[in-house]
């Protein structure tokens, strides 16, 4: 196993933190943006978007309340379960249909996993004590995170590349995630801080390059998708505690808001994934406390 660990904060950009100071919110609209809804489901959450626009995530049922994956292709949904699993997530698409996600076993130990062709095959990180596997490129190479088997279980993100795993580690976080990765192999994600606030940073992996990305004054940015264009999708809280999303393409940021979302409560609007064309995918709870998937365009929500 390889490890990365970069030396310092490599920011972005002063133009970047402007930027952010700059950014516009997308206006509430009546139109841009489509809900996703699996049939009977209690809770459904977009997580990734193939360049097709094939869909994938997972929802939750009502008796028990467990989390089933889906594929949502053309407008017909096909729900994921991992033979066995308690429950399964399933995060990220390529553009040849591969699935990957994560499960849970009877034993309560969480695993990735990756669906290829009809056939499951799990993964794991040798020693960990949890995988889950987020994103998955045209080359298949698979990004997510694990926890390690010893004091004090410190989480870790990790590139999976033709069969050796990169753990991915920010110098000096408390935790890193990898959430996404594009076709050229930049890792987008998110890690923690070791201050008294355990605040959240996203992050740019390029080249071996770590680059901070964080929304100026939110004591939490994550990066969660980025496509082949370089173009980057997360979710931001402020000191408010009001979440929204946002998409930021090369220095400019643009707020992802759905209509008639909650602004200060548990999720408000997470944006998740894209795809080439612009496609946007992702989850927001209503005011009655319900989360629901939602699809949009960059062109719908860029001014």
């Amino acid at each position: 196993m390889h490890f990365i660990t970069m030396p310092r904060f490599i920011p972005l950009g002063f133009t970047l933190l402007l930027a952010f100071c700059l950014m516009r919110s997308s206006q509430a609209q009546e139109h841009g943006f489509s809900p996703i809804d699996a049939p009977g489901a209690t809770a459904t959450l977009a997580i990734g978007i193939s360049p097709k626009g094939d869909i994938v995530g997972y929802y939750l049922d009502s008796s028990p309340p467990n989390s089933h994956g889906f594929l949502l292709s053309k407008g017909k949904f096909a729900p994921i379960d991992f033979p066995g699993a308690v429950s399964t997530f399933a995060t990220g698409i390529n553009l040849t249909g591969d699935i990957v996600g994560h499960y849970l076993d009877i034993g309560g130990r969480f695993h990735g996993f990756r669906l290829s062709k009809g056939e499951f095959t799990p993964i794991d990180v040798p020693g960990s004590t949890f995988t889950f596997a987020n994103g998955i490129n045209p080359r298949g190479d698979i990004v997510g995170q694990y926890q390690d088997g010893y004091p004090p279980f410190k989480t870790h993100g990790f590139l999976l590349r033709k069969g050796e795993f990169t753990t991915l580690d920010f110098l000096g976080s408390a935790s890193t995630l990898a959430n996404g990765i594009n076709a050229k192999g930049d890792i987008v994600g998110q890690y923690q801080d070791n201050s008294p606030a355990s605040n959240t940073h996203g992050f740019l992996l390029s080249k071996n390059v770590f680059r901070t990305i964080g929304v100026p004054e939110a004591p939490l940015t994550a990066a969660r998708g980025i496509n082949s264009r370089g173009e980057i999708v997360g979710h931001s809280t402020d000191t408010n505690g009001n979440q929204a999303g946002f998409l930021q393409n090369k220095s400019n940021f643009t707020a992802i808001q759905v209509p008639g979302a909650v602004l200060q409560g548990a999720v408000g609007t997470v944006a998740t994934g894209l795809n080439p064309r612009g496609d946007i995918v992702g989850y927001y709870e209503d005011s009655a406390g319900n989360l629901h998937g939602f699809l949009t365009s960059k062109k719908l929500i860029e001014p």
